[in-house]
């Protein structure tokens, strides 16, 4: 089921996510809905507090190809992109960070705002899946980009707020201005 998209400055997005504990139905429930609202949406990744859950449950559409273009399987266009590229991570962890590099974000809770961010450029990740099973993943490229962005709204953060001091007064500015004009 397609669930609304919590918009920024909406103070849930604010809001530290629980730990899950249970892995059963109702956690599916939640990662079949978050995956068809971002799949709506055209979204790259959704955490569940962008669908209004406080829990720390992400989902991300894998890239098929790195940055160079290299594939990292089967070729499909984002259309017809198949379900198993989706990775769901629960109560994630980052072990490892290192390296930096600035990538254009966005955020289907920010509308049409697209900035780019610094983040570490190489991460290790260990997280459950949906049945409760250990996991771990490593990257260095766009994935990992995804990864800390998602990861940052479990702790209550949005990408805007790792801009510098000037063009976070211009975001909010026109941000507002925005709502003011029911343009969101």
């Amino acid at each position: 089921m397609v669930r609304e998209i919590v918009v920024f400055p909406d103070k849930r997005l604010k809001l530290i996510s629980k730990e899950v504990s249970t892995f059963d139905g109702g956690l599916h429930d939640l990662l079949d809905d978050m995956y068809d609202t971002m799949r709506a949406r055209n979204g790259v990744g959704l955490a569940a507090i962008q669908i209004g859950v406080d829990v720390r449950a992400l989902i991300i559409n894998v890239p098929l190809s790195d940055a160079s273009g290299e594939s990292y399987g089967e070729e499909h266009s984002a259309d017809d992109q198949p379900r198993e590229n989706t990775l769901e991570m629960i109560n994630p962890t980052i072990v490892e960070a290192d390296g930096a590099e600035k990538f254009q974000e966005g955020c289907l809770s920010i509308p049409g705002v697209y900035e780019d961010v610094e983040r570490a450029k190489h991460v290790k990740v260990e997280y459950f899946d949906r049945h409760g099973e250990k996991q771990s993943i490593e990257d260095d490229d766009f994935l990992a980009v995804a990864i800390q962005h998602e990861m940052d709204h479990l702790e209550g953060k949005v990408f805007i707020e790792k801009l510098s001091f000037l063009k976070r007064k211009k975001f909010e500015k026109e941000w507002a201005r925005k709502i003011k004009e029911g343009r969101l």
